[in-house]
C-alpha cells in the first residue's frame, strides 16, 4: 500500500511552526510512514533552516504528490512569499495571521479533494488570527467552519490518556450556560464513533466528568450533573455505547490514567487540558473528531517566547504526523493504530 500523503499547514509564521517543522522532516520515522508535504512559506523556512544550521533542500512543488519524500528535502507548496523582515518572530502579528489562514485554507482544500490523505496543522495565534480579521476563537472552529462540519469535538491523545472536550475555547464564566443535553450526548457519540473507526476499539470504554465539584454531591454544588450530564449518559448507554458516569473530576482521571477507560469526556477546557498536559505536554495530539477529513495537530501552541531560539521539541509534531498517517491506513486497510 502506498503510504498517506499529509499536508502539514506551516502555522504561524512568527512561532515555532517553522522550527519544529523543519526538525520533525529530518526524522526518518516520518519517511517510513507517510509522504509529508508542506503548505507554506519557502522564504521563512530557509531562513529557519539556515539559522538552525540543518542543511535542508526547500523543493517546490506544484502537486503533494511530485514532492521527493525523503529526510532532508522540505516538499513545499509555496503559498506565500513573505519577505525578510516582513515578520518578527515572537510577537502575533496581523500578516501572520493572513498567512496562517491561508495555509489551513489550502490544506482543507486538498484533504476535502482527496489530494491529500490527511492533514496536520503547525500552531497558530488566535490573536494574529482576530488581527488579520478572521474572528475564530481556534483551529478547531476554524476546520468546523471550512469543512461544513455541524459537531466537531477536540480530543488530545497521548499513550496514557484521551480527553474530548464538550466547550472548548470559553470564558470559564460561560460554560454552563454552554452546556445542554444534547451537545454531551454528541461528543459521547462521537467520540466513541471516531475510536471506533480511526483507533481500532471495537467497544471504546468512555467516562464522563460531572461540570461541579465532586459531581454536584447529589445536588448540593450544582444541578448540572442531575439535569444535562446524567440524562445524556443515560440516552448514549441505551443506544449501546460503553459510558459511565458523570463522575467527580478531581479523581476520575486516576483511574482514566491506570487504564479503566479508554477516553475521558470533560465539560470545558482546562478540566480536561490540564491532566492531559501533564501527563504529555511533549508528546500529546491534537484530534478534531467529526470532520469529514483527518485532521491532527500539536497539543501546544505558537511558542512566541521561545520562537528564534533553536530549543522548540517536534515531538508532538511528530507525533501529530503518525496519528494522522495511522488514522489513514485504519480508515482505508482496517488496520490496527499503533502507538507513534
Amino acid at each position: 500500500m502506498t503510504s498517506p500523503l499529509i499536508a502539514i499547514t506551516m502555522g504561524d509564521p512568527a512561532g515555532i511552526g517553522p522550527e519544529i517543522i523543519i526538525k520533525a522532516l529530518g526524522a526518518e520515522t516520518v519517511f517510513a510512514r507517510c509522504r509529508p508535504v508542506v503548505v507554506g512559506d519557502a522564504g521563512t523556512l530557509s531562513d529557519t533552516a539556515r539559522w538552525l544550521q540543518m542543511p535542508v533542500v526547500i523543493n517546490a512543488i506544484e502537486q503533494p504528490a511530485a514532492g521527493i519524500f525523503k529526510p532532508g528535502v522540505l516538499d513545499l507548496l509555496p503559498l506565500t512569499h513573505l519577505s525578510s523582515g516582513e515578520i518578527t518572530v515572537g510577537a502575533p502579528q496581523k500578516k501572520g495571521g493572513e498567512a496562517a489562514y491561508r495555509y489551513i485554507e489550502q490544506g482543507v482544500a486538498l484533504t476535502k479533494m482527496g489530494v491529500v490523505d490527511a492533514l496536520v496543522t503547525a500552531p497558530i495565534s488566535k490573536e494574529a488570527l482576530n488581527a488579520a480579521g478572521y474572528p475564530f476563537p481556534g483551529h478547531t472552529e476554524l476546520l468546523a467552519a471550512m469543512t461544513g462540519a455541524k459537531d466537531q469535538v477536540m480530543m488530545l491523545a497521548g499513550p496514557r490518556l484521551r480527553v474530548a472536550l464538550v466547550t472548548t475555547h470559553l470564558p470559564l464564566s460561560e460554560v454552563p450556560a454552554r452546556l445542554s443535553q444534547e451537545k454531551i450526548k454528541k461528543t459521547i457519540q462521537i467520540t466513541a464513533q471516531w475510536l471506533r473507526e480511526y483507533f481500532m476499539i471495537s467497544a471504546p470504554r468512555l467516562a464522563v466528568a460531572g461540570l461541579n465539584p465532586h459531581a454536584g454531591e447529589g445536588g448540593l454544588f450544582g444541578s448540572e450533573e442531575a439535569s444535562m450530564i446524567g440524562p445524556a449518559i443515560e440516552e448514549c448507554r441505551r443506544a449501546g455505547i460503553v459510558v459511565q458516569g458523570p463522575f467527580p473530576a478531581d479523581s476520575l482521571f486516576f483511574h482514566a490514567v491506570s487504564g479503566e477507560y479508554d477516553a475521558v469526556i470533560s465539560m470545558y477546557h482546562d478540566q480536561g487540558l490540564i491532566p492531559l498536559k501533564l501527563l504529555h505536554f511533549r508528546d500529546g495530539v491534537n484530534i478534531t473528531l467529526g470532520l469529514p477529513i483527518i485532521r491532527t495537530s500539536v497539543d501546544h501552541g505558537t511558542g512566541f517566547d521561545i520562537a528564534g531560539h533553536g530549543v522548540a521539541d517536534p515531538t508532538s509534531l511528530i507525533n501529530a504526523i503518525l496519528t494522522a498517517s495511522q488514522m489513514v491506513l485504519a480508515k482505508k486497510g482496517n488496520l490496527p493504530l499503533a502507538e507513534p
